[in-house]
């Protein structure tokens, strides 16, 4: 059984592979979906998180850039996220989730974690399956909280791919 590919995060938080086999080309090809509100220039989002904007009433107002959506234009056996930090402070945890949204307004979370990257450091997370009998429509990524005021501040870059 061969190896998995190790992968390398670019600078702009792109994954490239650092070898090539057979194995690996047959386990599909990936395409990066694209941002919804993107400018279409990259899939990859750069964003920083931002304080809550509260309403008289305490409900959450404003872009906090906490969520970011990507498009899934097409069926994919499975999806994958790549995180890198452009900034970081070490003594502040940042809560990353992913969640996968399906056309039936039905979703699934894939995963969540408190992370402490250091700057230029990258995770990739999945790759996660499809779900059989439901057609995914976006992909979410969700980045800080509002009870962590901490994570107020923390730049990244974000995207995802589709696979075959």
């Amino acid at each position: 059984m061969p190896l998995p590919m190790p992968l390398l995060l670019l600078p702009l938080g792109l994954p490239i592979a650092l070898g090539f086999s057979q194995a690996a080309a047959a386990a599909g090809r990936c395409t990066f979906l694209a941002p919804i509100g993107g400018s279409g220039a990259s899939p990859v989002v750069e964003k920083r998180v931002g304080p809550p904007k509260l309403s008289p009433l305490g409900l959450v107002l404003g872009r906090t850039n906490w969520n970011t959506d990507f498009v899934v234009d097409r069926p994919y056996a499975s999806f994958k996220v790549f995180f890198t930090a452009s900034s970081s402070d070490p003594g502040a945890e940042y809560p990353v989730a992913g969640f996968m949204k399906f056309s039936d307004g039905s979703s699934l979370e894939l995963f969540s974690a408190l992370m402490q990257p250091p700057v230029g450091t990258g995770r990739m997370f999945g790759p996660f399956p499809a779900v059989p009998g439901k057609q995914a429509a976006q992909m979410n990524v969700k980045v800080g909280t509002s009870t962590n005021p901490k994570a107020i501040g923390f730049s990244y870059r974000i995207s995802v791919q589709g696979c075959d």
